[in-house]
This record gives C-alpha cells, structure tokens and sequence, in this order.
C-alpha cells in the first residue's frame, strides 16, 4: 500500500502497520479481562496483536492497544451500548474521523454515529471481532486496488 501512496496522493505516507503484541501488551489483556467483562475473542486478539494502525486508509483506522483501552475505561468508564443502555462495551478504536469503535461484551463491535462518548448513539458493525477484522481487511483491500474504503 504505501509504495505507491506518495504518487497517488502527492505526500508520503504515515505510519501504516499491524504491530505485534509484546509482554506488556498481554499482561494488559490479561488486566482488561480481569477488571471488565471481556469478549474472549478480543483478549485472544490481544495475545498476538498490539495494536492496528492505518492512518492512510481512508481517514484511517485505528485499533488501540489493550494499554489504551484500560487507560481509557480508568479516564472515561464504559460505554453503554444496546437499547435498554444496561450493557457495557470497551472502546477498542476509531476510524480517524473521530467515530470510535466500542466491543460489546458479547463481541459485538459498534461504532459511534457521531464523534462523541457523551450518551453516544451506536451502529452494530459486526457481530463478532472476527467479521469486524474481515470488514477492516476488506477496506484496506479495496483501498490498495481503488483508493477507497468501506463503511466500517
């Protein structure tokens, strides 16, 4: 993606990369799943990935790592998710125009309909972290053949 980004876009790309998870960032998953009702897919993600970032893609996509996502429930708490607003999610990213992704704990991922955590109205994008990935991999793939994203 990023060898022809400078050509296609006219500036060089930024930072653009799966990082592997170290020590630090299991014993964080570890800590998150302590400390919250966890999906046990978004733990195991943890176990082996770091965190995402796609800063080119699109307005970008951007996978915290299990560090951030613990910093920000101690700052902000939980979001509520779902229509009664009695079940709790973790936001676990954004998509770079301030929309933030929050896993339910039964795995669903949501995104924010606007950039704001403050009583948040929230779409469901997926219904497990394994489809939300797929979608995320779908929208880097259609960006390195076309220059555009998906909806994620």
């Amino acid at each position: 993606m990023t060898c022809e980004f400078e050509d296609r876009h006219g500036f060089p790309p930024g930072t653009n990369e799966v990082r592997s998870a170290d020590h630090d960032d299991q014993a964080a998953a570890r800590r998150l799943a302590q400390v919250t009702p966890t999906p046990a897919d978004l733990v195991t993600f943890y176990d082996s990935i770091g965190d995402v970032t796609w800063a080119d893609v699109g307005n970008g996509y951007f996978l915290e790592s299990a560090s951030q996502v613990l910093q920000r429930l101690q700052k902000d708490g939980i979001v509520d998710v779902g229509t009664d607003r009695k079940v709790h999610g973790l936001v676990i990213g954004s998509n770079g125009g301030g929309l933030a992704y929050v896993a339910g704990p039964d795995g669903a991922v949501y995104r924010t309909q606007a950039a704001s955590l403050d009583e948040p109205e929230l779409d469901k994008v997926a219904d497990n972290l394994r489809q939300f990935l797929e979608l995320l991999e779908h929208s880097l793939t259609r960006f390195i053949a076309d220059g555009k994203t998906g909806n994620q």
